[in-house]
């Protein structure tokens, strides 16, 4: 197969993170005898600096043009820390997710059973948890018009039917290949955009009726997520909802460096971890670039490469089981970035279509 590859690293331990999933999705390309190509582009606050705005058209393009995005993060305390600044990193990924249509934001949150001892939570919580939200990401009050003079401000929040029949239809056919559950996450008691995503999400839940559809307030889901998180297969909600509770979930497994994500969009489709920039790691070799790896593996689904995405996952699993982890997972630990990475890449060399076997301890990586 061959296919060509937008890379954005953007900011902070973006390019590190990056620089390994690249590694391991080069040596899955030798081992299944793949063409990927890689074509890299500014994003963020390293593209204010080179070009003076955070996206540029050549980016655009590039992405376009691309089967595929593999991203790393965005965000500068220069900019982050002046509420002042008129371009902010940030706007070039929400100008990205415009232009590309990415409107389907799936992030999973899964427990390795090596690390429930690293989660904040009770092992009998956490235990056999395995969730996805579904977060529509081009609407709501993100992308609403907004203003302000000296003594208000607004941020509109609009739905069109359009935009949640879209993604609902999405997280009911995900539901219905995993636990047949769809949880949709709103404020129907307050908002008008709320109300109608309940209308339209019970009239598609007709064409599933295998699929349970549970109604949830969002300040009961963010409880909930937290007392009670294996009730949930596939959490659907809005914009704004999305990025706050996808964020609390990330810290049940115990690392928000173990957490991959995609964006699905109406040209492309954009991969990322879900994590910042953490530009006081940038720098050290000791960011865990294990969702960026995770986050290949979710573009190689993309392609239907599943044997290749499996293989990945099989091995992250071992490297967490053999406590072979940055400093995130095991303060104690020595190993870096980059040894995480070509641990992988061994592993993926050395794999021989038989069961993942751990790499000796005196292994030259």
């Amino acid at each position: 197969m061959r296919k060509n590859i937008a890379v954005l690293p953007g900011d902070g331990i973006g390019p590190e993170v990056i620089k390994e999933a690249v590694k391991v999705m080069t040596a899955i390309a030798e081992k299944f005898s793949h063409d990927f190509t890689f074509n890299y582009g500014d994003i963020g606050a390293v593209s204010i600096d080179n070009h003076g705005i955070p996206l540029t058209a050549s980016t655009i393009t590039l992405c376009e043009e691309a089967d595929a995005i593999l991203f790393g993060a965005i965000g500068d305390p220069k900019y982050d820390n002046d509420p002042n600044a008129k371009v902010r990193p940030e706007q070039g990924l929400l100008g990205l997710r415009k232009s590309l249509g990415l409107f389907a934001n799936i992030r999973p949150v899964t427990v390795y059973e090596s690390l429930i001892h690293r989660s904040p939570l009770r092992a009998d919580i956490i235990k056999g948890v395995d969730f996805v939200v579904y977060r529509e990401l081009t609407g709501g009050i993100y992308f609403g018009d907004k203003g302000r003079d000296e003594t208000s401000a607004y941020d509109h929040c609009v739905y069109t039917a359009e935009e949640i029949d879209r993604i609902s239809i999405m997280a009911f056919k995900a539901a219905a290949s995993r636990n047949k559950k769809v949880t949709l996450v709103d404020k129907a008691n307050v908002l008008e955009t709320s109300r109608l995503w309940r209308e339209r999400v019970q009239e598609i839940a007709k064409s599933f009726p295998e699929v349970t559809v549970e109604l949830m307030f969002v300040d009961n889901a963010a409880m909930q997520i937290i007392q009670n998180p294996s009730n949930f297969d596939v959490v659907l909600t809005e914009n704004m909802f999305g990025d706050i509770l996808s964020d609390a979930a990330s810290v049940i497994p115990g690392s928000m460096g173990l957490l991959p994500s995609a964006s699905i969009g109406l040209k492309t489709s954009l991969f990322e971890p879900i994590h910042g920039s953490y530009p006081q790691a940038a720098g050290k070799n000791i960011a865990n670039p294990l969702a960026t790896i995770l986050s290949a593996s979710m573009l190689l689904e993309q392609f239907d490469l599943f044997d290749e995405a499996q293989l990945i996952r099989e091995i992250v699993n071992l490297s967490l089981t053999t406590s072979y982890v940055t400093p995130d997972i095991d303060p104690e630990s020595t190993i870096g970035t980059t040894d995480i990475g070509d641990y992988i890449v061994k592993a993926i060399q050395e794999n021989n279509n038989s069961p993942i076997a751990p790499l000796r301890s005196d292994s030259s990586l």
